[in-house]
């Protein structure tokens, strides 16, 4: 698959942009009569990759064809997912989720609920083709689309699927087709995803956590169900801001110490590469100066004790609260290494 570099590292091609095309591919032989080597389709931004074929089968009436999915150097959990188109005669052009391609199942996502979990643009990218093909071989451009994912569903599993609402496997992704390595964008926009379909389900206090064991102890002190956890990570800004913009009425915020610390100073990216804890801030704030030659938040925590990661907590929610605007009410949790609570404060 030819691909352009990002730097160092190597960029891929979304879920969306592989079942482009091998829809493309399998129209070539259900109205041209053979199967291509290889596919080229042009994606949002102008770029044309090609996509060799991995599976090509067909029968009376129907095409088959495989594209394997390389995400590049992104640490994508569908790097390598054979993503398989299935096209037939239809009305117009329809969607249908095959094996290991999810469903909506809950409101507030792009797709309507009952819809096959085939994001917007990746369907205009294959209704686009429908129509080139359609033209080039002078047929008319009514096609069910069938798309289907071996192994989709456990994959899945590993994704936001199961909290936004998607059942029964993967979804077909992309909004300009390409995979950038490590993308913080994704991430985001995953985190929005999630704001959405808490909204849309009336729900009036979410979560967003710092990791897997802050997000258990939160889940756990609130009572709150799967689909209320925003999957935060380092990105306080990305759900804060996207907060003030669509509010939910209590939002808690939950991480261990340093990371927390962090927030407290006004960071809103937590990821150790962009930003430090200040430990002077620290010292001042525990009323300790040993407290700045600590190496470490949790070091600090150790010297200080209580009072700091209270501070910590009451610090957090105010810088928070700050950002998100007055629509929504913060409260933070402070945990430590083994998932207990040392710090919490709310209004």
């Amino acid at each position: 698959m030819t691909r352009k570099p990002t730097g160092d590292l190597r960029r891929g091609w979304t879920t969306g942009a592989c079942a482009t095309a091998a829809t493309k591919a399998a129209l070539i032989q259900l109205w041209g009569g053979a199967f291509p080597d290889a596919v080229s389709i042009t994606l949002p931004k102008g770029e044309a990759p090609v996509f060799p074929l991995a599976l090509a089968e067909s029968g009376r009436g129907w095409a088959r064809v495989g594209i394997t999915k390389d995400a590049g150097d992104d640490p994508d959990v569908t790097h390598g997912a054979l993503i398989i188109v299935t096209v037939r005669a239809g009305q117009g052009v329809q969607f249908v989720a095959g094996a290991g391609v999810g469903t909506v199942t809950k409101p507030g996502l792009p797709i309507g609920v009952g819809e096959p979990a085939i994001n917007p643009v990746p369907r205009q990218m294959m209704r686009d083709v429908v129509a080139e093909i359609a033209a080039e071989y002078d047929q008319s451009p009514d096609v069910k689309i069938e798309v289907s994912i071996p192994d989709g569903e456990a994959i899945a599993q590993k994704t936001w699927n199961p909290r936004l609402g998607i059942v029964g496997g993967l979804s077909i992704l992309g909004t300009t087709g390409v995979v950038r390595p490590f993308s913080c964008a994704a991430w985001i926009a995953s985190i929005h995803r999630g704001v959405d379909v808490s909204r849309a389900d009336g729900l009036t206090h979410v979560a967003g956590c710092t990791g897997a064991t802050s997000e258990k102890t939160v889940q756990t002190l609130f009572n709150l169900p799967d689909h209320a956890m925003l999957d935060m990570g380092d990105f306080a800004g990305g759900m804060l801001k996207y907060l003030r913009k669509h509010p939910v009425a209590r939002v808690t915020i939950g991480g261990g110490i340093g990371k927390m610390a962090k927030l407290a100073q006004g960071a809103v990216d937590l990821h150790s590469s962009r930003t430090q804890v200040d430990f002077a801030k620290l010292a001042e704030w525990a009323g300790d100066p040993s407290v700045s030659n600590a190496n470490t938040a949790l070091e600090a925590y150790t010297i200080a004790g209580a009072p700091l990661a209270q501070r910590i907590a009451q610090e957090a929610r105010i810088a928070a609260q700050a950002v998100v605007g007055d629509q929504s009410l913060i409260d933070t949790v402070v945990i430590d290494r083994a998932g207990h609570i040392i710090g919490q404060a709310q209004t």
